[in-house]
């Protein structure tokens, strides 16, 4: 069983280290939980938070990972969810949930090829493709990012492969392109973390979005946290009743008819941000079925501008979006890093496609 399960079923999005695998769980499985951890606490036992009984019992895992676990469900005492500052009592039923069966995973070395922006002694700047998994997870053991991180750091002591997110700092979504930043040691990591913990790092991303803006650039507010209705979900809760604060600026790039390039830059980075904060203020990612942008939502009824549309869908077979620019502090010289990298064919040919039906409007 892997010690650091909490990862896997909280979203503690304030560290910028999870990956959404328990997001592309399927559907059959989506409202299923596992036994992960049991105890009975001892005939002695004195009263005692229950955040304090598993910190004591569980190693690599945090106070406030378990407070988290347990204020969203997953930790129960004789059967019935308990909030963080429950109180055990002795002999009682202790038992710490998953999202999925545990599994004990290794992480598997694979020579898969990397498309490296930038490399040297504390860090590595890779350009991810769509369609890549960032680390091992449900239903994705092998192929992912980390898997072939772990294969180019074979010979680097220092890069830690009993941690099943060796080098990570922050993630971007499997179908979602663009760059990401490893640490190769676990100060660079530790240094690398507190910048994007602190939002003092810059994330830039280029989305191809439905409709058209009234403004120019524009803010969007709204706490993120799991959907109530569909676990596989991120949702906007703008009261700030739910989830945690999410901020996200755009900016119109182009205007394409029906459709809008923008650019998004990030002040936090909670999972699925940008799609959910777009589909929240009605401009969903174009081609994200998740959040409603796989379906025409603009534009005529022809059927020629229908099968236009299905065209768009095959070059650009996934959500349109493209983590475009990023900027950070090197953990050890201090010195201020800003790396770009362009857009990749299929969003290039997606946006050439709307350039060219705009241009000519007889569809």
């Amino acid at each position: 069983m892997q010690d650091n399960f909490f990862e896997e079923i909280v979203d503690p999005e304030d560290l910028d280290i999870i990956e959404e695998d328990i997001l592309e769980v399927s559907d059959d499985s989506e409202n299923k939980l596992y036994e992960q951890y049991r105890f009975v606490a001892d005939a002695g036992q004195t009263l005692l938070r229950i955040d304090k009984f598993l910190v004591c019992r569980i190693t690599k895992v945090s106070r406030s990972r378990i407070q988290a676990a347990a204020d969203a469900g997953f930790v129960l005492v004789n059967g019935l969810p308990v909030k963080s500052n429950f109180r055990v009592k002795p002999l009682d039923v202790v038992t710490v949930m998953v999202t999925r069966p545990p599994v004990d995973t290794e992480l598997i070395p694979e020579d898969i090829p990397l498309n490296i922006v930038y490399e040297d002694s504390d860090l590595l700047v890779v350009n991810k493709p769509a369609g890549m998994v960032v680390h091992p997870g449900h239903g994705n053991y092998t192929g992912t990012l980390v898997n072939g991180l772990a294969w180019h750091f074979k010979e680097n002591t220092q890069f830690a492969t009993d941690d099943p997110r060796p080098g990570l700092v922050h993630r971007i979504d499997k179908n979602t392109s663009g760059l990401l930043v490893i640490a190769k040691n676990p100060q660079a990591k530790t240094h690398l973390g507190w910048q994007f913990f602190h939002k003092t790092s810059q994330r830039k991303y280029t989305a191809l979005v439905w409709g058209s803006f009234e403004d120019e650039t524009g803010t969007i507010e709204g706490n993120i946290g799991r959907d109530p209705k569909n676990r596989l979900m991120m949702s906007v809760f703008p009261d700030g009743d739910q989830g945690r604060p999410a901020v996200t600026h755009y900016k119109v790039l182009e205007r394409l008819g029906y459709v809008t390039l923008v650019e998004c830059q990030l002040e936090t980075g909670r999972t699925h941000q940008i799609r959910a904060h777009m589909k929240h203020i009605g401009h969903p990612l174009f081609n994200d079925e998740r959040y409603g942008g796989g379906e025409i939502l603009k534009g005529t009824t022809f059927t020629k501008y229908k099968q236009f549309v299905k065209n768009c869908f095959d070059i650009c077979p996934r959500q349109a979006l493209h983590a475009r620019t990023l900027g950070f502090n090197h953990p050890v010289t201090g010195e201020a890093l800003v790396f770009e990298c362009p857009l990749p064919e299929d969003m290039q040919l997606l946006i050439e496609k709307w350039r060219g039906y705009i241009s000519y409007r007889d569809i």
